[in-house]
């Protein structure tokens, strides 16, 4: 009964978040039922010291070259949805399925005032929150899920697999 109650609370938070095939997306089969299982400590996944606008440039090309979409994961290291988030990626099942579809870079965004190019280039004026995942189709240089680049900002309160199917979508 649990379960039920736990599955019909994941799909209503999913389906108000415009994420309608996440509830059953083709993601990972992730092996820990909750983020209780992510190892600790959580990663530190973004680098304060990086280029970002090299950083994306190369991931887009490396994207476009490969055929893949572009992930771009705006964040910071403060952020425990972020770290959440990459704790789950980190998961093999899930890093490898993100490789498979994904060249995937992070932007570390200060306290929401640094690299703030990178969002803007796309259309976004003012982070709603973080973690706040771009998907980019790089021959156009468009964000393909506009209106659904915050859905992860409460990633402490999802599960792992509600995060995979998620990121299926959009394969």
């Amino acid at each position: 009964m649990k379960r039920q109650i736990l599955f019909n609370s994941m799909a209503a938070v999913l389906l108000a978040a415009g994420a309608t095939s996440a509830i059953a997306g083709p993601g990972p089969r992730v092996s820990i039922a909750s983020i209780d299982g992510l190892h600790q400590p959580l990663p530190l996944p973004y680098d304060e010291a990086a280029d970002a606008d090299r950083q994306v440039a190369a991931a887009k090309a490396r994207a476009r070259a490969e055929g893949k979409k572009l992930l771009i994961d705006l964040g910071g290291n403060w952020c425990p949805d972020c770290r959440v988030l990459a704790g789950i990626i980190a998961l093999p099942e899930v890093s490898a399925f993100v490789r498979r579809h994904y060249v995937f870079v992070t932007v570390d965004i200060g306290r929401l005032d640094k690299n703030t190019q990178i969002a803007r280039h796309y259309g976004i004026d003012r982070l709603k929150g973080v973690p706040a995942l771009l998907v980019v189709d790089p021959r156009s240089d468009r964000l393909v899920n506009a209106d659904r680049i915050f859905a992860l900002s409460d990633a402490r309160h999802m599960t792992p697999q509600a995060l995979a199917d998620w990121l299926a979508q959009w394969v």
